[in-house]
């Protein structure tokens, strides 16, 4: 570990070369310490670029620097006196990057978005770490950055508890001991160099492609809409200006009109959800730092009614995009993260409203069905994505978040920190495409009880359950570890719940063990094409095959609660066997054939040959005939 603790008072001149040499040499300690420092509220991919630029801008401009075209030598760098420099310069730029912006001056260069290196049509993060690693980072926003910088100089630079003093009063921090009593127990420092703070080792991802190309036909759109711009200025009541993004108003109605004024917005006192005997999103109270901000909210009431080409627009299917029938419910209208958000609820669905931080230019608009929410299914809304993390606005009877690994059901839950209005500290969303070898949920106590809720990519988190339909309970976790992925074949299909009901075991052939049969079923919002899979889990094996599907089918649901299902196996000896179960309503099944064979009872095991094709059929216990999920 590099030491630059020498107590050397001297002020000794520094060639700007040397000061490069050691940019060069300590390059990915230098970024590693930007990105530490930098705040967490700009985003990983963002963080990562500022870190690069910081260090790359810590080289003094020109080739003089001082005077004779020397550096100033730092206090107490004797062992490398040019990686203390730049050390500092790096230093002072990313805690003044985290400063907030004022009216009364100018941003300084490094409050502003970093000018080079750039990646275009990327995202850029480094890899993901463990639940200690996640744990730190969630324990890094809670600094400001004084703090985070006295724990980046004392568990990565090794410097004693003085010489973090001396360093931080260099770099312009008011009160450097404050900020060391601030960095906490050093029992976790080796944490800090994993891989997942370490901004030279990188995974990309995509920008989102469908909003990219979107965004390549609005540009198309926008350029031939200047050729009208002036008759459209002409219009009455101003053209764009007071809309922001919104179309030009059509027409004149008193009604629509009515819709559109901020003013005419309902707000729900914070405390009606205690006294209300209605548990969802309708009792949910006003919240965020900009609920008074009357012209945020007159633009994404006018770009909710009159959507502009620049506009962004993605709803749930089932879910109509039109405007508010009449004023609708303010829940949410504040900044998060890099956007300002705005979220509305007009009984029928909720619309999300989001605009970068300054100006209106690539603003979005989102809606999801939420028509018959309960206290199950109105705890929490997304409120952002940035870097493949979310966050969420929870119900206000929410009194604790953490996230889970379903995939590993025997590790502890991680803690999220909850904001006092209610927002979730970034947590990891679930894989959308690639190898699934893990799925994050998010558990979500109040003092009716404790859900299990997952992203699959729309504005409402989807509820997990186990157990036989209509008596659905919090779900089994062990069960959940096998089938979790599967979850992936219903993102952004307007789902509700998933139930996953373990209907059979069946002792396998040859006294290989038991085998788990079960079946998952995904209810929409729009109450229609739910989708059902069976699901198959031999023993040892990592995970649930799926054995079939169906859209719109009424089983495994609470009007037909029995599943059927059957799959080819084959035995470690080498044969091949038809197996067979059913839930515990079927009395006697029998397959025809690429095999034959019947058994009595809700499980069959018959021989077969390799790629046999065979009809499967059950009798129930009222005699009737019913046939497998398909």
């Amino acid at each position: 570990m590099l030491n630059v603790t020498a107590p050397d008072t001297a002020t000794r001149p520094l060639d700007v070369e040397q000061a490069e040499a050691a940019i060069v040499e300590h390059y990915p300690r230098l970024v590693r310490i930007a990105y530490l420092v930098l705040p967490p509220a700009l985003g990983r991919n963002r963080r990562v670029l500022t870190a690069h630029a910081l260090v790359q801008r810590a080289l003094p401009r020109g080739r003089e620097a001082g005077p004779q075209g020397r550096v100033p030598t730092q206090r107490g760098s004797a062992a490398d006196p040019g990686y203390a420099y730049v050390r500092l310069r790096v230093l002072r730029s990313a805690l003044q990057a985290g400063l907030p912006l004022t009216f009364r001056s100018l941003p300084r260069r490094a409050q502003l978005p970093p000018g080079l290196p750039q990646v275009w049509g990327l995202r850029l993060f480094p890899r993901a770490g463990g639940a200690e690693e996640l744990a730190l980072d969630q324990w890094l926003t809670t600094l400001d950055g004084p703090g985070r910088a006295a724990c980046v100089l004392r568990a990565l630079e090794q410097l004693p508890e003085a010489e973090v003093v001396r360093v931080l009063a260099e770099a312009g921090v008011a009160d450097p001991a404050a900020a060391v009593a601030e960095s906490g127990d050093p029992a976790n420092d080796v944490l800090f160099t994993s891989p997942e703070f370490d901004p030279c080792v990188l995974q990309a991802r995509p920008t989102d492609l469908l909003r990219r190309r979107r965004h390549v036909r609005a540009a198309l759109a926008a350029g031939a809409a200047l050729l009208v711009c002036g008759a459209l200025l002409a219009l009455p009541g101003g053209g764009w200006g007071a809309d922001g993004a919104a179309a030009p108003p059509y027409a004149r109605n008193a009604a629509a009109e009515q819709a559109l004024d901020p003013g005419q917005l309902t707000r729900v006192a914070p405390a009606a959800w205690r006294t209300s005997t209605r548990t969802d999103f309708s009792v949910w109270p006003a919240r965020g730092d900009r609920v008074g901000d009357a012209a945020l909210l007159r633009r994404a009431l006018a770009v909710w009614a009159r959507p502009g080409p620049t506009v962004v627009v993605s709803a749930t299917p089932g879910t109509q995009s039109g405007p508010p029938m009449g004023p609708p419910q303010l829940l949410f209208a504040g900044a998060v993260d890099q956007a300002v958000v705005v979220l509305l609820y007009d009984g029928l669905r909720v619309a999300r409203y989001a605009e970068p931080v300054s100006g209106t230019a690539g603003a979005a608009l989102d809606f999801a069905r939420t028509d018959g929410a309960s206290a199950d299914t109105a705890n929490a809304l997304v409120v952002s994505r940035v870097d493949g993390n979310v966050r969420y606005l929870t119900a206000p009877w929410v009194t604790a978040a953490a996230v889970r690994d379903l995939v590993k059901p025997g590790e502890e839950a991680v803690p999220l920190k909850l904001t006092p209005e209610g927002i979730t500290a970034p947590a990891p969303s679930p894989p959308s495409a690639g190898a699934c070898t893990t799925w994050n949920a998010m558990e979500l106590k109040s003092a009716s009880g404790t859900r299990l809720v997952t992203d699959l990519g729309e504005l409402t988190p989807v509820r997990l359950t186990s157990g036989t339909p209509g008596t659905e309970a919090e779900p089994a976790l062990a069960d959940w570890s096998k089938s979790a992925c599967l979850l992936a074949s219903v993102r952004s299909h307007g789902v509700r719940s998933v139930n996953l009901w373990a209907y059979a075991k069946q002792p396998l052939p040859e006294g290989k063990g038991s085998a788990a049969w079960l079946c998952s079923r995904a209810e929409t919002w729009r109450g229609a094409a739910e989708r059902v899979q069976g699901q198959f889990l031999a023993p040892g094996a990592p995970a649930a095959a799926q054995t079939a599907t169906a859209e719109g089918s009424p089983a495994c649901g609470v009007r037909e609660p029995r599943a059927l299902a059957g799959v080819l196996w084959k035995a470690p000896a080498g044969q091949w066997y038809v197996l067979a179960a059913g839930s515990a309503q079927f009395t006697s099944l029998s397959v025809t054939g690429g095999a034959t064979g019947s058994a009595t009872g809700n499980r069959l095991a018959v021989k077969a040959k390799e790629g046999a094709q065979a009809e499967l059929s059950g009798t129930l216990q009222d005699g009737t005939k019913a046939g497998v999920l398909r």
